[in-house]
């Protein structure tokens, strides 16, 4: 059984996850769709989710009292993490195949641009080039597929995250302290 601290912190930091990239995706889609390859915008949403992730864990450590095991830690930012994923899909979903699929179109070329120019910055041969090109064309990131299989990578990303969070947050045998 899952305790209830856990239950409402991973819920409600998800939510704020979650709403915290659909209010960045809104932002870059109503300013500037180059901001999707912006390596600095991609940056600054790790540290953004980082300091979230580490808010819900010291919040949820002083709520426990000392005693915050390393499985109570990985549960609470699973939860948050999952929560987070699956309204920031929905959302884009929702926004590149519903409301704005020529939005999708345009993305994918900005990265083709940007995966050209960087590949050729780090003198990439042209056929491994070429090959990063064709895959990119040939694969619908955007699509309600290339979502959930993007999804599945947040989702192992955020679980090796999670590990490394709860190992850091995981309170310390007495006999340590």
């Amino acid at each position: 059984m899952i305790h209830e601290t856990i239950k409402k912190n991973g819920i409600t930091f998800g939510i704020i996850t979650g709403l915290t990239s659909v209010l960045i995706t809104t932002l870059i889609y109503s300013i500037d769709l180059n901001l999707f390859t912006s390596p600095w915008i991609g940056f600054s949403n790790l540290a953004l989710y980082l300091i979230i992730a580490i808010g819900l864990l010291v919040k949820t450590k002083k709520e426990f009292q000392g005693i915050f095991t390393f499985k109570d830690a990985f549960t609470t930012y699973f939860i948050s993490a999952l929560i987070g994923i699956a309204i920031s899909v929905v959302f884009n979903i929702i926004l590149f195949n519903i409301f704005d699929p020529a939005a999708k179109d345009t993305v994918k070329e900005l990265t083709i641009k940007y995966m050209i120019a960087a590949m050729e910055k780090f003198n990439a041969p042209a056929e491994g080039i070429n090959k990063a090109i064709a895959d990119l064309k040939e694969n619908d990131q955007f699509s309600v597929s290339g979502l959930l299989k993007g999804s599945l990578s947040n989702i192992v990303f955020c679980t090796i995250f999670g590990l490394i969070l709860a190992a850091f947050f995981k309170s310390k045998p007495s006999s340590q302290e």
